[in-house]
């Protein structure tokens, strides 16, 4: 039976507020991750910048057709969370925000390093406000360094890891993931940043400001290869999807369309393993196959032994068979079959969501357990200013007459700015 999500009962972080200006998903992933665990994160946008993973498209179509309600990763980073919409550029906005981080516990953006000091919202100054509080900044090059005032993306920190050069076949140029993993590993290692300095604010009573760059938490992936070109002073070998220590180590077709399994003989026993669900007794017994290095001259032919063998087989079957062995084997799964994966929904991992514009849709939940339930997706992502009544009027205590004064200045509001709006709020803020 699948596992049911764990609903009431204390979560770890009730109680703790956080104010969220980050957007896409570094900083958002991180804030998800602490929501998820029952933190108060509320999400700052405005109607004229919301987050970006709501697309950019600013023309008619996409604005009143509220297109920008429909985007998939942003629901999924920003679930559990509540969302306000503030102008952040005009006085009240800031006014507003600074009485949020009055009472806030952490603070997290992953703007330029400059952006939130200009908007008079630096360190310094929330500090003054609230002398308890946890900054943290998830710029992509950190605030001391040289390339600090550089922008970038996931992509960007990709490359400057050094990753796309040690991935790929040995003839190709360069290759990158297109996963943008600079974003989801800052945020998480943003997240046990914050986890560290919250528990520090709770003992002693100060905040701190945390100077997290995103491109030194991609650094782990990158440091087998910076170690070792560093020792014998080579360029690192691309092996595509073969490894440098294990052969043979590939993706192999099997029988349907564009299903494949990954075989890997880990070790020279495995090997032998192997030889003997392929029926090869003879490269078994064959001491010119013996170790990794041995086959490693061999390993086309080898290749193509496993190629045949998995091409009249199903996928899971073939997997079912060589772990029965004792062969290391993964069926590789398109993105798409997950949703029907029993593992993942024997824990209860994918969890349905339903949400305006949208409707039911899967999520995925946090991979980690207290006890023996998941936890909760408790609410929807915010559509864009949904909380503004319960957080200004509700929590801050302004008045109906207020609450209205900062939407028809257009400081707050519902709907995203269309482009033409756009600049007619930038001809009015010029003259």
């Amino acid at each position: 039976m699948p596992t049911q999500p764990r609903m009431a009962g204390r979560l770890p972080l009730e109680g703790v507020r956080v104010v969220d200006f980050s957007m896409g998903w570094a900083g958002p992933i991180c804030t998800r991750n602490l929501a998820d665990l029952g933190a108060d994160v509320i999400k700052i946008e405005a109607i004229q910048y919301p987050d970006w993973w709501r697309g950019v498209d600013r023309r008619p179509a996409y604005v009143l057709g509220r297109e920008y309600e429909k985007v998939p990763r942003f629901c999924i980073m920003n679930r559990n969370k509540r969302g306000i919409t503030l102008d952040l550029t005009r006085e009240a906005g800031r006014d507003i925000a600074k009485k949020l981080i009055a009472d806030a516990d952490l603070v997290v953006d992953n703007y330029s390093v400059e952006v939130l000091p200009k908007l008079g919202l630096g360190y310094e100054v929330l500090k003054a406000i609230n002398p308890r509080l946890v900054v943290m900044s998830m710029s992509a090059f950190g605030s001391q360094s040289v390339n600090r005032d550089c922008r970038a993306y996931g992509s960007t920190l990709e490359q400057g890891s050094g990753l796309p050069s040690v991935v790929g076949r040995p003839d190709w140029p360069p290759t990158m993931s297109h996963t943008a993993f600079g974003d989801a590993i800052g945020g998480l290692n943003g997240c046990v940043a914050v986890l560290v300095a919250l528990i520090h604010a709770r003992r002693t009573g100060e905040g701190q400001f945390i100077d997290l760059s995103q491109i030194e938490c991609m650094m782990p992936f990158a440091a087998p290869w910076v170690i070792a070109h560093s020792i014998d002073g080579r360029e690192p070998a691309r092996y595509g999807n073969r490894h440098p220590d294990f052969v043979p180590h590939g993706v192999f077709r099997c029988r349907g369309h564009d299903d494949w399994i990954v075989v890997a003989a880990s070790s020279d026993a495995m090997w032998q393993k192997l030889c003997r669900v392929l029926g090869r007794e003879d490269w078994a017994r064959d001491p010119a196959l013996a170790t990794a290095a041995d086959r490693r001259a061999h390993e086309d032919a080898i290749e193509d032994a496993i190629a045949q063998w998995t091409a009249s087989r199903d996928p899971d079957d073939a997997m079912t068979e060589l772990q029965r062995a004792g062969v290391a084997a993964g069926v590789a799964r398109l993105p798409v079959e997950m949703l029907k994966d029993a593992q993942l929904h024997a824990r209860g991992f994918i969890q349905e969501v339903d949400r305006a514009f949208i409707g039911r849709h899967p999520q995925p939940s946090l991979p980690f357990r207290e006890g023996d339930q998941p936890f909760t997706i408790r609410f929807a992502p915010p559509t864009l200013g949904e909380y503004n009544e319960e957080i200004l009027c509700g929590m801050l205590g302004l008045s109906k007459a207020e609450y209205e004064r900062l939407a028809s200045e257009g400081i707050i509001g519902t709907e995203m700015l269309m482009e033409e709006q756009l600049a007619k709020g930038r001809r009015q803020a010029a003259e």
